[in-house]
């Protein structure tokens, strides 16, 4: 399962996962200090550019537009090609009186209520992702939080609770208590002996009662102590009827679902902590601050078609999406952020065993669809004050907004997140298709769905035609004989985005590998 280097702890871990699961486990795991912060310890200090030295960016993304801020104030000439009519790429929000068009020749117009929005790509933003957050605040970028996880929210599995969806806290606190009781019941059958003294058994026993709600024979059972947390029947009042009634936990069987503690443990990743931010009135809130930045510097509607290299510079071929103009660009050096589903269809000068990295990655995709609603009736109708609910049905979840809480009105939640094949089952639908999926797979948690449904979009990242797919996929067999080619300098070439990473598809790895790429490429050019 997990590896440690002492032995003792080896063994100790192994015995608690055993016994008392992942959440065990991860706690044990995060005591011993197994989990770390990005790698960002401030800005790239570059110094002594040569007076003239220019830099040619391909790509208005993040990685891009970071590069070019960044080289802009240490002296180089910076200028950007982008291939789409707007900067930020994949930091992306649509709004009302937006259009997208896709590769299939659909055409969706966001009919959005003003101040209401959909994030596509990234949308949240972890606490330890400290280059993101450092270049919010240099920027300016308001920030608020973002709920990612709320017990209230429910969770629905076809294999367990007979297909009912229940509460997060209901699964959350029956998962904990059925894991303390068999891990009180190993304890007592002398199952943890080569492991544990016998002060630490009276110790682990004691803690199980207290984290598990055990009752007096160690065992999770029904009554107002579990209902505490999980919930109750009929909560706690005033007057004389004011005797709260003991909710009725689930079986063991049903928690050990894997979509159950899946979802249960998902809280107990760095990554997926319960509160993280999000920019106020969108995530491309970061990419306008950015933008605003190279004013001037960001050629927009512009299709690379070949990038050529010699020991002088580098010629960068391009198409104007608009008028269908060709021309050139000439620069010293070049910072390529093209996604790489692009990017291998360019004619690109590198080095063999670059083209074949770039060749190598698989990307993969996702769906989301944002269903505008009447009202806010997840507030107003169950207490669920944003955060997920999550099914195994391919929808994946439903994401309520963080923001506008209360506000009379119209709202948007995400109808749909979808992953992995059903991605790409989303994709072959029409977009009408596939807010009808959304609607009828989002009806098994509210039965006010249709009756609140005013309008939607759906966003199909392999049916964008700037890109075709949504992130990169990297795999250990991949990474060997290719991430080192990827993200080396070649001649005058480097590379960036969240592919030259192991990160993967958040924006602080696009950030990351551009600060990486950039001060690598600034030595290259002192050198040159």
């Amino acid at each position: 399962m997990y590896e440690f280097e002492m032995p003792s702890r080896r063994a100790l871990l192994t015995a608690i996962g055993k016994a008392g699961g992942a959440a065990a486990l991860y706690q044990a795991m995060t005591a011993l200090g197994h989990a770390a912060p990005t790698q960002f310890s401030g800005p790239p200090k570059l110094s002594g550019a040569k007076s003239g030295a220019k830099v040619i960016i391909l790509g208005s993304g993040l990685a891009g537009m970071l590069a070019a801020y960044e080289m802009q104030k240490a002296g180089y000439q910076v200028q950007i090609l982008e291939f789409q009519n707007r900067p930020g790429g994949r930091n992306y929000t649509v709004r009302g009186g937006d259009v997208i068009k896709e590769v299939s020749g659909a055409v969706q117009e966001v009919k959005f209520a003003p101040g209401n929005y959909l994030n596509p790509g990234p949308w949240r933003i972890p606490f330890h992702h400290q280059a993101l957050l450092h270049y919010c605040q240099e920027l300016g970028v308001q920030l608020e939080p973002f709920t990612q996880y709320n017990l209230n929210g429910y969770l629905h599995t076809d294999k367990a609770y007979g297909g009912k969806p229940q509460r997060l806290a209901e699964v959350s606190v029956d998962f904990k208590g059925h894991i303390a009781e068999l891990l009180a019941k190993a304890v007592n059958k002398n199952a943890l002996d080569d492991t544990l003294s016998k002060e630490d058994k009276e110790k682990l026993l004691e803690a199980m009662r207290g984290w598990g709600l055990l009752d007096k024979d160690m065992a999770y059972t029904s009554g107002l102590r579990a209902s505490s947390q999980r919930g109750y029947d009929r909560p706690p009042g005033g007057g004389v009827n004011g005797a709260p009634t003991p909710s009725t936990i689930a079986g063991l069987q049903d928690v050990l679902d894997p979509r159950v503690w899946s979802a249960v443990t998902s809280t107990l990743s760095r990554t997926m902590q319960p509160t993280m931010f999000q920019p106020v009135g969108g995530i491309d809130a970061i990419g306008k601050a950015f933008a605003r930045k190279l004013e001037g510097k960001i050629r927009l509607n512009t299709k690379v078609t070949k990038i050529a290299q010699d020991d002088k510079g580098v010629t960068i071929a391009w198409t104007d999406a608009v008028n269908g103009m060709k021309g050139e660009t000439k620069a010293d050096f070049c910072v390529c952020t093209i996604p790489l589903p692009m990017l291998s269809q360019i004619e690109v000068q590198v080095a063999p065993a670059k083209k074949a990295a770039i060749d190598a990655l698989p990307y993969h995709s996702s769906c989301k669809v944002g269903l505008e609603m009447k009202r806010r009736f997840w507030e107003q109708d169950e207490q669920i004050y944003g955060g997920h609910s999550f099914t195994t049905q391919p929808i994946g979840e439903i994401a309520y907004p963080s923001y506008g809480f209360f506000k009379p009105g119209p709202a948007v939640l995400l109808g749909a997140y979808a992953g992995g094949a059903h991605a790409y089952r989303f994709a072959a639908m029409t977009p009408a298709e596939r807010i009808e999926a959304a609607l009828a797979q989002g009806s098994v948690f509210h039965k006010q769905y249709r009756a609140e449904y005013s309008n939607g979009v759906a966003v199909s990242w392999s049916q964008l035609p700037w890109i075709q797919a949504c992130a990169s996929s990297w795999t250990d067999e991949l990474r060997a004989p290719h991430y080192q080619n990827l993200v080396s300098v070649d001649g005058r070439v480097v590379l960036a985005g969240e592919h030259c990473s192991y990160i993967g598809a958040w924006m602080e790895a696009a950030l990351l590998s551009s600060l990486d790429a950039i001060t690598r490429l600034h030595q290259r050019a002192l050198a040159a």
